[in-house]
C-alpha cells in the first residue's frame, strides 16, 4: 500500500487529534476489494485512486495504516466493493464474506437493480453480509444524472431488505443531491414503505456544501429507520448543521477510505465545492495543486478536523462524541448480525 506518514501529519494527530479521539473508532464506510473482485479484464489507470493501493484495500490494509495514523485507537469497520460495472457482484460479495468476522469488520453486498430479489437473497446469506450497497452508476437505460432512488432499488430487493432488517448503504442519485426535491420525497417514502430496512443515507445525502444540507435533513430525520454517514465530510458548518437537526444517535462516522488516504481537502465554493488535491489523482471535482503551493494532509485527517470543530460548536458531551465514532454503529450492525446471524456472528 503506497501510503507514507510525514512530519505534518504526526503533529497534526498529536496536536489536534490524538486528545480528542476516542480510544474505538467505527468506521462505518469503507471500500474493500482486491484483484478477484473484478470482472476479467479490468484495469485502472494511474490517476485513479484505487491505484494509490494497487487495487488492493482490505481489513488489513486499513489496520496496517491505522497503527501508524491513529496510534491508540481499536478500529472496526464496515465494507463494501466498488459499485460500478467493473466488479463482479457475486465475487466481491464472496471477498466481503471472507474478510469480515461479524463483530469488528462488516460486509455488504453490491446491488443493481438487474438483480432479481433471490441473487440479493442469496448474495448476503451465503456470505452472512449484513446489508446491501446499491449505486447510481449501477442504473441503466437513462442518463446517471437522471437516475432517481426509485431507479436504484426496485421493490422486489427492497422487499427482501425490509424481510430481513437490512442496512442499505445509500448514495442518492440526481444533481441536486440532498436538495432535490425528488430525492426528498422518494428517500422519506423509502423509509416508510420499508419500516424494517436500515437505510444510511451516504455523505449526509452527498451535502459537501451548507447551501445543499440547510433545511434538507428534517424529512429523514423523522424516519426512525434512517440513518446518515459522514464520508468525506469535512466541512465543519455541515457537520454542525448535522449534529444540530438530525438524531445523534443516528449519525455514523465513516471516512471512504481508501479515497481519505488522499493528500487533499473539500472546499466550499460558491454553493458548490471542489476536492482541492495534493497528488494528482482523479477523483470527482478534483483540482490538483501541480504546484504544490500547499502543504496538504490527508482526507481522513481533514475530517476529523472538521468533526472536532463541529462538535465543539454543537457542544456535543463526551459521551455523545464516543457514540458518534463507535457506538451508534457497533449498536446497529450487531443489532442486524444478531437477527439473522445468531449474538456469535460468524
Amino acid at each position: 500500500m503506497s501510503y507514507e506518514l510525514k512530519a505534518r501529519d504526526e503533529a497534526v494527530y498529536e496536536n489536534e487529534l490524538r486528545g480528542f479521539l476516542p480510544s474505538k473508532l467505527f468506521d462505518a464506510h469503507v471500500h474493500f476489494f482486491d484483484p478477484s473482485c473484478f470482472v476479467p479484464g479490468t484495469s485502472f489507470p494511474a490517476t485513479h485512486p484505487y491505484s494509490k493501493v494497487d487495487c488492493t484495500f482490505g481489513p488489513s490494509d486499513y489496520l496496517e495504516w491505522a497503527a501508524d495514523a491513529l496510534p491508540g485507537v481499536e478500529i472496526a469497520a464496515n465494507g463494501f466493493g466498488h459499485p460500478g460495472f467493473e466488479s463482479d457482484r457475486d465475487a466481491t460479495a464472496a471477498y466481503a464474506g471472507r474478510v469480515s468476522d461479524n463483530q469488528q469488520f462488516y460486509g455488504l453486498a453490491l446491488v443493481a437493480p438487474e438483480d432479481s430479489a433471490d441473487s440479493v437473497r442469496r448474495r448476503g446469506q451465503q456470505n452472512q453480509l449484513v446489508g446491501v450497497k446499491p449505486h447510481p452508476d449501477f442504473v441503466t437505460g437513462k442518463p446517471v444524472a437522471e437516475a432517481t432512488v426509485n431507479d436504484m432499488l426496485p421493490a422486489a430487493q427492497m422487499e427482501v431488505a425490509n424481510e430481513l432488517g437490512l442496512i442499505i448503504m445509500l448514495h442518492i442519485p440526481r444533481p441536486g443531491r440532498l436538495a432535490d426535491p425528488l430525492n426528498q420525497t422518494q428517500m422519506v417514502e423509502l423509509c416508510q414503505r420499508y419500516p424494517s430496512a436500515r437505510i444510511i443515507f451516504a455523505h449526509i445525502g452527498r451535502a459537501y456544501y451548507l447551501s445543499n444540507v440547510v433545511g434538507f435533513l428534517d424529512g429523514i430525520a423523522a424516519c426512525p429507520n434512517a440513518w446518515i454517514d459522514t464520508a468525506m465530510i469535512n466541512h465543519e458548518g455541515v457537520l454542525e448543521y448535522a449534529f444540530r437537526n438530525f438524531p445523534r444517535d443516528r449519525i455514523l462516522f465513516g471516512a471512504d477510505l481508501p479515497f481519505a488516504l488522499i493528500r487533499g481537502k473539500s472546499v466550499e465554493i460558491n454553493n458548490g465545492y471542489a476536492y482541492l488535491l495534493g497528488e494528482d489523482y482523479n477523483l470527482g471535482t478534483g483540482i490538483y495543486d501541480a504546484k504544490h503551493a500547499v502543504n496538504f494532509t490527508t482526507f481522513f485527517y481533514e475530517q476529523l478536523r472538521g468533526i472536532k470543530l463541529a462538535a465543539e460548536r454543537a457542544g456535543l458531551e463526551q459521551s455523545e462524541i464516543e457514540d458518534f465514532f463507535f457506538n451508534n454503529a457497533d449498536r446497529l450492525f450487531r443489532g442486524v448480525v444478531a437477527s439473522n446471524y445468531g449474538e456469535s456472528g460468524k
